[in-house]
């Protein structure tokens, strides 16, 4: 499949009869490499059991992708594989991992990989969360370098309809220790995403999913303990945003506002403002993008299933330009 609107160009990089989901996007020695969860559905399959699997596939021009690695764990659900390089140039793995019994979720244990060369990866082993965080049923969604520190944001369930929201720093992409606890964020915080602006400032978008669901954005300069936090206009799912080189902010995240859901993206310059300035190919079960700027153009992955009842997964490039556009 492949399809050209407004210069934008979309093909479809993964479909192999499986639920495909959840993607993450990274140039890693010359080559792009994407993530995403592969299964027989979005959680469970046929038996009950919920045991996703980590596909990560490989292309040296954008164009032609091949597998590079399938990464399992016995008893766990594999999710959301997050992509990153460690300051010791390893290109690293952050993996949610759910465990279930009977249909019931019974504790997250987040899990990470390493690959030296992005052709053989370590099997997925369980991280070290500092012992004041954490409740057992712990999703780190997502690590983002800035020099020798990894930082992520890693949600917690309290209880059955409660979540806390805390930030965590890591040197090694295994040890990770607290800095800080949003123990005044409510409306069930869960996933989140950390990028770093050109001065230093940390910027957080949060998804909820209680309330008004409507994201948060938050801001904070070192050590990043305290921080300033406004609500968003839009309601997020699977969010994700890249700083330009001039500070416009790029965001894609799943849109709730029609009867199918589409992966929208979005721009801003900083604050918790955002406008719609392009709706991707894409319907259904749909979202999570990972970005990165490849030349003139934003290159976005993300899944959906507008096309197949399963997911598949997606690769768009897009102009620069197109985000200028008034």
């Amino acid at each position: 499949m492949f399809a050209q609107t407004h210069r934008v160009e979309v093909s479809k990089i993964w479909d192999n009869g499986s639920h495909s989901a959840f993607t993450s996007l990274i140039q890693f020695k010359g080559d792009y490499y994407c993530s995403f969860r592969e299964g027989e559905s979005h959680v469970f399959d046929k038996k009950g059991k919920a045991e996703g699997k980590v596909r990560i596939i490989k292309s040296s021009d954008g164009v032609h992708w091949e597998s590079a690695a399938l990464l399992s764990k016995s008893g766990y659900d594999l999710r959301d594989p997050k992509l990153s390089i460690t300051p010791n140039g390893k290109l690293m793995v952050i993996i949610g991992g759910s465990i279930y019994e009977d249909r019931k979720l019974t504790g997250r244990i987040p899990q990470v990989s390493f690959s030296e060369d992005g052709h053989v990866f370590t099997d997925p082993a369980p991280v070290r969360i500092d012992e004041s965080a954490g409740t057992g049923t712990d999703w780190i969604w997502r690590v983002t370098w800035k020099g020798e520190v990894g930082y992520a944001a890693m949600y917690s369930l309290i209880g059955e309809d409660k979540a806390s929201l805390c930030l965590l720093a890591t040197r090694d992409g295994v040890t990770y220790d607290q800095i800080t606890q949003f123990y005044d964020m409510p409306d069930f915080p869960n996933e989140a995403t950390i990028r770093f602006d050109v001065n230093g400032d940390m910027l957080m978008m949060v998804r909820r999913e209680k309330g008004s669901q409507k994201g948060c954005w938050g801001r904070s300069s070192a050590p990043f303990t305290e921080w300033a936090w406004k609500e968003m206009d839009v309601r997020l799912g699977g969010p994700d945003f890249i700083l330009l080189e001039d500070g416009l902010i790029v965001m894609g995240t799943r849109s709730h506002y029609t009867s199918f859901p589409k992966t929208v993206l979005l721009t801003g310059k900083g604050s918790e403002k955002f406008q719609e300035v392009y709706v991707l190919p894409s319907g259904g079960d749909t979202s999570y993008p990972g970005f990165i700027v490849e030349g003139n153009q934003l290159w976005v992955s993300y899944y959906s299933t507008h096309e197949t009842p399963l997911a598949s997964v997606y690769l768009a490039k897009i102009p620069l330009d197109i985000f200028y556009l008034k």
